[in-house]
């Protein structure tokens, strides 16, 4: 296997543990709308990812910079084509980054709430449009012989992609309720389980009809199994928190998340960004990518850092691994 091939993979496996991990942070944020009912509730759920929101999101910035590093030609594509989008998605993650810190600096009700508010929505868009942009990677755009993306707005509000991200926001919005269920005691425990019946249900119809068509469209025999994996995890998880198995159900989910995104990269590659103007004009691996010497330098620093950066967050996710509820905490107003 080339270098080149192997980065594929990598920035892959990458974007797979950020939406595992980011997605149920982002269900957890929209559920502070959908299932908290009053300002002790949204503490917990905020108090259920407080600690590792932010370790998160170090995924993202990791298969940011591999893409860059590795394809810069598939990056630069990428984000002069995808521009708006994108930088929605920034500004919602910066916003939502300065509601978790800020929402508990004063006192006052109407302070709390609105950063509350922002947590929901900065929560929400980018659930969506992530879902969005890589349906649209996925489906192809418009991308001319000099490699540049010639299309507008408008053609990236495509059915395939607006389907796309409903997957994906209600993929997270399942993915963290079960971990609320999981992370919590109390009555919001149960009335979390109960959403997560709904919520999957309404997944498991989108999800079912978008890797259908993604298998029509593009698929071989290796991205039919991983659709059958995503399908069969999802009524497992369905399955499981009907049955009041929470760590189960979270796993499960997790597993539907990294079979989903598994399939995605598997139909897309050898491309990274297909052309829908001319196959010839697609961004490959191959024309997309660095020297084999930069390659091989970005390989030896994975090898090194990649063990020390899973062992921390590992580590993270252990120390803060107990339920909380509604009597932990001390002061509902603050």
């Amino acid at each position: 296997m080339e270098l080149h091939d192997v980065w594929f993979v990598l920035i892959a496996v990458l974007w797979t543990g950020y939406f595992f991990l980011e997605g149920f942070d982002f269900g957890v944020g929209i559920l502070t709308r959908l299932l908290a009912r009053d300002r002790a509730e949204k503490r917990v759920l905020i108090n259920t990812i407080g600690p590792v929101w932010d370790g998160n999101e170090v995924w993202l910035l990791t298969a940011g910079g591999a893409t860059f590093a590795a394809f810069p030609e598939w990056y630069a594509t990428l984000f002069s084509g995808f521009y708006l989008p994108l930088l929605v998605i920034l500004i919602c993650l910066i916003i939502r980054g300065v509601a978790f810190e800020y929402r508990a600096k004063r006192p006052e009700e109407s302070w709390q709430r609105n950063w509350e508010t922002a947590i929901f929505w900065t929560s929400l868009i980018p659930a969506f449009l992530w879902g969005v942009a890589f349906g649209n990677i996925v489906r192809g755009v418009k991308i001319d012989a000099e490699f540049e993306y010639v299309g507008s707005l408008w053609d990236l509000l495509n059915p395939y992609a607006l389907l796309g991200g409903l997957v994906t926001l209600t993929l997270f919005t399942f993915h963290g309720t079960v971990f609320t269920a999981l992370k919590t005691v109390g009555e919001i425990r149960e009335r979390a389980r109960r959403l997560a019946r709904r919520v999957g249900l309404v997944t498991a119809v989108l999800a079912s009809a978008f890797l259908l068509w993604t298998q029509a469209d593009k698929g071989d025999g290796t991205s039919l199994i991983a659709l059958a994996v995503a399908v069969a995890a999802l009524v497992a998880a369905l399955l499981a928190n009907r049955a009041g198995r929470e760590g189960w159900a979270f796993a499960l989910s997790g597993i539907t998340i990294v079979a989903a995104v598994a399939m995605l990269f598997l139909t897309l590659f050898p491309n990274v960004m297909p052309s829908t103007l001319d196959a010839d004009w697609s961004l490959t691996v191959t024309n997309a990518s660095s020297s084999p010497y930069t390659l091989k330098i970005m390989t030896w620093l994975a090898v090194i850092a990649t063990p020390v950066v899973l062992l921390y967050q590992g580590w993270t996710y252990w120390v803060f691994r107990k339920r909380i509820g509604t009597q932990h905490i001390a002061d509902p107003v603050h």
